[in-house]
């Protein structure tokens, strides 16, 4: 007779606390956690590579807003998910990671010798992670989970870690010691995002209404749900608005005061020149200050929830505060303003479409605007690392959709397990984006995206190698090398798995990808055979 158990514990905490849906894979340390998760109302979605599946967490909640779980056993297991979960650090994306470890007896002790063991596991991913625990007691996985949720979901957002040793999740809950069920009633986990002191907020506001502004938006305006609050504050003082890789849709770009194509010096120049440079969640890091050519010369009011953040590349002042709680008072404190806003950020579009003209880079151009016609206004995109995502950062129109990608910490093989999370999370169909050598990271999932019937259409752009190191290289040596790649048919692959896949040539494509993403269910994918090309950084 199956009794309840430690594992119980957790998925009926989880539970608890609002999560639906589990990522991960199972291991012999973590039976007892998977045995309790078939007794549960959660949603397990089995991936076939734990990486993968932090990605699949992570696109989930990009799309959702809500946290998801990912359930890993210890050591291969727990450590082969490291790359995703320092893309959802380095990005900020909540994150609910359940851990097997080994017994409780072997902790802390040296070459013991038992299966997976590592000397000190959270220590491996503290780089990687918000929060860490090792669950000592049965009766703790509450208050533990409980705090590491609190700390996942509260700005600056990202992954927590929470590991419980084999014997406490085997442990029996049917004992007079045992715990009751959890249930919503039992556990609580408030969330207070941090709030800018009216001070700083006062003193932003003189600086913004004694001069001209230009506003970076950055990926923390997309995090904290800030963009009504940004576009009524671009409009009241008359501001430009430069939105960074991961800030990309914070505000539309069709607006009249949003500025295009963030890797331009045009752009660059028009962030140096302003009086006050308001930077709203973003570091200025490498893309955004046009890798670290920037040079501001006026006032830099820099807000982030992330204190690590503050004046690290640029003398500020510096607010730490959640994007949308700081400009609900900042609004009501700045006045409104005519500064030719609209006649800044046309001036600057205009340099950038006259210099990209001028680059004979049509052929790209034109790829990025058949995909553009063929992807539904308000479809979620993701774009792994590939030349074609580099373009995207720059031109893609989101519309009525999402644009994510993995610009946090850049690793290979993002796009189309996280376009899976992201399906499961939405309940209709992602589309993503790969090269051919990103792909090779992720086509294991093609497996998941079957067995879960989930509805993603992957466009692979095949160009016979690493492209974007190819250029790299050529540009710095004069030559590339290690950049070529013996790759599989695509179609075939894809087919192996019971994948609708279908092939396409520039002219042909738009119609093509329209096509597989009309369908009706499941996943698709389409081949692109061609070379893109990088623009010449400015």
């Amino acid at each position: 007779m199956t009794t309840r158990n430690g594992g119980d514990l957790v998925v009926e905490t989880l539970q608890a606390l609002g999560i639906k849906d589990v990522f991960g894979i199972p291991g012999q340390h973590a039976l007892g956690l998977f045995d309790a998760l078939s007794r549960s109302s959660l949603n397990f979605y089995s991936s076939r590579v734990e990486n993968n599946a932090a990605f699949a967490a992570d696109g989930y909640a990009r799309a959702t807003g809500n946290s998801a779980a990912l359930f890993l056993s210890t050591g291969p297991g727990a450590l082969t998910s490291l790359a995703g979960l320092q893309e959802a650090y380095a990005t900020g994306v909540p994150m609910i990671v359940v851990s097997s470890q080994i017994p409780a007896a072997g902790l802390g002790a040296r070459r013991k010798g038992m299966l997976h063991q590592l000397d000190e596991q959270t220590e491996s991913v503290r780089n990687v992670t918000k929060y860490q625990a090792t669950v000592q007691q049965a009766a703790a996985i509450p208050s533990v989970l409980e705090d590491a949720y609190r700390e996942a979901m509260t700005a600056p957002q990202g992954p927590v870690w929470v590991e419980v040793p084999q014997d406490i999740l085997l442990e029996s809950q049917d004992t007079a010691h045992g715990l009751p069920a959890i249930t919503a009633a039992t556990t609580a986990a408030e969330i207070n995002q941090p709030e800018a002191h009216h001070a700083l907020v006062s003193r932003a506001s003189e600086l913004i209404n004694a001069n001209s502004t230009v506003i970076v938006a950055g990926g923390g305006v997309r995090r904290s749900g800030a963009g009504e609050l940004l576009v009524q504050l671009a409009e009241k003082i008359d501001a430009p608005v430069v939105c960074t890789v991961g800030g990309n849709t914070a505000l539309p770009l069709d607006h009249p005061l949003a500025v295009h194509f963030i890797e331009d010096r045009h752009v660059t120049d028009l962030m140096d020149s302003a009086e006050t440079l308001l930077v709203l969640g973003s570091s200025l890091g490498e893309v955004t200050s046009n890798y670290f050519t920037m040079k501001p010369t006026g006032t830099i009011i820099q807000v982030d929830a992330e204190s690590k953040v503050l004046s690290s590349n640029h003398p500020s002042l510096g607010i730490r505060a959640d994007i949308s709680t700081f400009l609900a008072r900042l609004l009501p404190a700045v006045d409104t303003a005519t500064h030719a806003g609209a006649d800044k950020a046309a001036e600057v579009n205009t340099k950038v479409a006259e210099r990209m003209s001028e680059l004979g880079l049509e052929h790209e151009q034109q790829v990025m605007d058949a995909i553009r016609e063929a992807v539904p206004d308000d479809m979620q995109t993701y774009w792994d690392m590939t030349i074609a995502a580099y373009w995207a950062w720059n031109v893609w129109d989101a519309k009525d959709g999402e644009f994510h990608s993995a610009q946090g910490a850049g690793g290979l093989g993002y796009g189309f397990p996280a376009a899976l999370g992201g399906a499961l999370g939405l309940g209709k169909r992602t589309f993503a984006l790969a090269g051919d050598g990103s792909s090779l990271y992720s086509t294991s999932e093609l497996a998941a995206a079957v067995q879960h019937d989930i509805p993603v259409t992957w466009l692979i752009v095949d160009d016979g190698g690493y492209g974007i190191l190819r250029e790299y290289m050529d540009e710095a040596f004069g030559k590339a090398t290690a950049t070529e790649l013996a790759r599989p048919d695509f179609v075939k692959l894809a087919e192996s798995f019971g994948v609708p896949a279908f092939r396409a040539e520039k002219e042909t494509l738009q119609e093509v990808l329209s096509q597989a993403l009309n369908a009706e269910s499941g996943p698709n994918v389409v081949v692109l055979e061609t070379h893109l090309k990088m623009w010449e950084l400015t």
